[in-house]
């Protein structure tokens, strides 16, 4: 008698472990090789080129810190970002929870004031992060 149940739960386990293990190991790597001190992250080119920080630049650095408890320090490499993880994780456990439900993967809708909202700010931690009075 063959059973046919058993690969298909291989790889419901398989699919339900596989983005787990990628942000694990993406943690473990960041948590090791923090950006300070290796060179091989990569480097904003916005930042080389126009020697200004756009909304993103500081992320992996902040990211480092927060999984090294450093919250202080992670919000001033990068307070929008670190502001906005939790809304980003409880977003990607929405999605997680479809992935395994194997629902589609479809975008919240979102009205266009609170858009308009989300470029505004952006825009203006961006100006404000890149005037010499303060860091952000």
């Amino acid at each position: 008698m063959i059973r046919r149940d058993r690969p298909v739960y291989t790889v419901t386990i398989a699919r339900a472990v596989a983005p787990m293990a990628i942000i694990a190991f993406a943690a473990t790597i960041l948590f090791l090789f923090p950006p300070a001190q290796y060179s091989f992250y990569p480097r904003c080119p916005i930042h080389e080129f126009l020697h200004l920080e756009c909304p993103g630049c500081g992320t992996t650095r902040a990211l480092a810190a927060l999984l090294h408890g450093r919250l202080a320090e992670a919000f001033r490499f990068n307070a929008l970002i670190v502001s906005l993880l939790p809304v980003a994780g409880a977003y990607a456990i929405r999605c997680y929870f479809r992935f395994l439900q194997r629902k589609p993967l479809l975008w919240l809708p979102m009205p266009t004031a609170a858009t308009y909202l989300a470029f505004a700010v952006t825009i203006l931690f961006t100006v404000m992060r890149n005037l010499p009075l303060r860091r952000f």
